[in-house]
């Protein structure tokens, strides 16, 4: 879910007497606090952007906050790595909905069938792979993707360090 969509739950059918805006924005700066001590970067993730920006134009589909996005990539210094960043409160729809992956492709100026998306949960592999684009899964080793939505990927590595310009160009 999006951010808007994922407080909307939380307000109607959790109970919680905040509107969804007020939700979403206490739950990403708190999550933007907590990346501020301790940014969780997973093992590869930079070495694979810088790999991958040395050939290709890069874009981030994101079901974060727009803010939480910027400092991420900002705190991991990769923020000019990326030519589009995307957040799913940008667009009608969060994952799995492909509303995400069509905008960012969108932006890039490319057809989707051209990129290559990266994803490592079940709702970003389903959103990818509705979207059209070739897909490398990496599964999050905490909530491991479902085998069915798994099954949906070109290429599965077991970490990012396995994420090269030689993993990607065969997809393209």
């Amino acid at each position: 879910m999006s951010s808007v969509e994922w407080s909307r739950y939380v307000r109607d059918r959790l109970g919680v007497d905040m509107e969804p805006e007020e939700i979403s924005r206490a739950i990403a700066d708190r999550v933007a606090d907590v990346y501020r001590e301790n940014l969780p970067l997973l093992p590869g993730a930079v070495e694979a952007v810088n790999s991958l920006s040395g050939e290709w134009p890069l874009g981030l589909a994101s079901s974060s906050n727009r803010h939480v996005i910027d400092l991420v990539l900002d705190l991991a210094g990769i923020a000019d790595a990326f030519q589009v960043t995307v957040s799913s409160e940008e667009v009608r729809a969060g994952k799995p909905a492909p509303d995400v992956y069509l905008e960012t492709t969108k932006r890039l100026g490319k057809e989707a069938p051209s990129c290559v998306a990266i994803e490592d949960s079940t709702n970003g592999i389903r959103s990818a792979h509705a979207a059209g684009l070739a897909l490398i899964a990496v599964p999050n080793r905490d909530f491991p993707p479902e085998p069915d939505a798994l099954g949906l990927a070109d290429v599965t590595v077991k970490s990012l360090t396995e994420v090269t310009p030689e993993t990607v160009r065969p997809l393209r």
